[in-house]
């Protein structure tokens, strides 16, 4: 019942959407949910990972800035299309669980036909991308190979399924070294290996502490203990082998190469300890980007070693003046 004003008709406040402004608020909430299918916030693991290559590439210039922005470019293409896929694939499984059975395909707001055409979309474009690529193009194509493979069969062996994302990741590097055009780098691609797979057993041991394993057939290899332990191992193997890239692999000379060792140590350090605090002692989605984007402490020892390890790569490449 509408609440009448002095005039004797409904107030503003009070009065019913019109047909049109209903079907706008629809097309809006439509296009909405396509934003949501494509994983717009997992875009920053191309923004952050492809650009990693920069590092051993000093002096940069316009072009190779340019041959980067395509390559992540590409990739936010690539994975967005990969999501578009796996929901799809998915649909029914996502149903089923308390959180992802609000995603678009699986409540049905979304057509799967319009899921289908969505996704060719997004791989017509990306080709259109590669077609005209102005460096080698492989690790986008393997990638979508191996999220194909991934989603029909390795997603659901235990273990392996760690090792088939982590290698995604990999991949985003590999096409930064190729868009800079420097020498890959072999154990920066050890530490993003053994990062990637401690973020994805955190995630794993959320969900088997949340919905459990009926949703992810992978989760019944797994239990809250190995998680655990896992991702104690899996830190230690980060640290050495981040830790060996910047003292013997990275584009600094040798004592810097130590300085850089000696300086990042005690930030890799607090940053493992406050993600594996989060993780242990805590209940949440797991997801590693979402903790990235919101966890203040986080964010800031992360802001601060970036900005020393910038002052150390600009110190080792233009020398003072005798």
């Amino acid at each position: 019942m509408h609440v009448m004003g002095s005039t004797g008709v409904p107030r503003n406040s009070e009065r019913p959407d019109s047909p049109a402004e209903q079907a706008e608020g629809g097309r809006l909430r439509w296009v909405l949910d396509l934003v949501r299918l494509a994983r717009p916030l997992h875009s920053v693991k191309a923004v952050f990972f492809v650009p990693l290559a920069l590092i051993d590439a000093w002096p940069w210039n316009v072009a190779m800035a340019g041959r980067i922005a395509w390559a992540v470019g590409a990739f936010m293409l690539a994975s967005a299309a990969v999501y578009v896929g796996n929901d799809i694939a998915d649909r029914h499984r996502d149903g089923r669980h308390e959180v992802k059975c609000h995603r678009p395909i699986a409540s049905g707001r979304i057509p799967v036909s319009v899921g289908y055409l969505y996704c060719a979309g997004l791989l017509a474009s990306l080709g259109a991308m590669l077609a005209f690529a102005p460096v080698p193009s492989w690790p986008v194509l393997v990638y979508l190979g191996l999220n194909v493979a991934y989603s029909l069969v390795l997603k659901h062996v235990p273990l392996v399924d760690l090792s088939a994302v982590g290698l995604g990741f990999v991949l985003r590097v590999v096409q930064g070294y190729l868009a800079v055009g420097e020498p890959v780098a072999h154990w920066l691609l050890v530490t993003v290996l053994a990062v990637s797979v401690l973020f994805l057993l955190g995630k794993r041991r959320q969900e088997l502490l949340g919905a459990g394993a009926a949703h992810r057939p992978a989760l019944r290899g797994y239990t809250v203990e190995l998680t655990g332990w896992l991702m104690q191992v899996t830190s230690v193997f980060a640290l050495i082998s981040g830790l060996m890239y910047l003292g013997t692999g990275a584009s600094l000379s040798r004592d810097h190469g130590q300085t850089a060792m000696a300086l990042s140590a005690p930030f890799a350090l607090f940053i493992v300890f406050r993600y594996l605090q989060i993780q242990l002692t805590s209940r949440n989605d797991g997801d590693p980007v979402r903790h990235l984007l919101r966890d203040r402490t986080l964010q800031c020892a992360c802001v601060l070693w970036a900005v020393a390890f910038s002052v150390l790569l600009m110190l080792d490449n233009h020398p003072a003046m005798p």
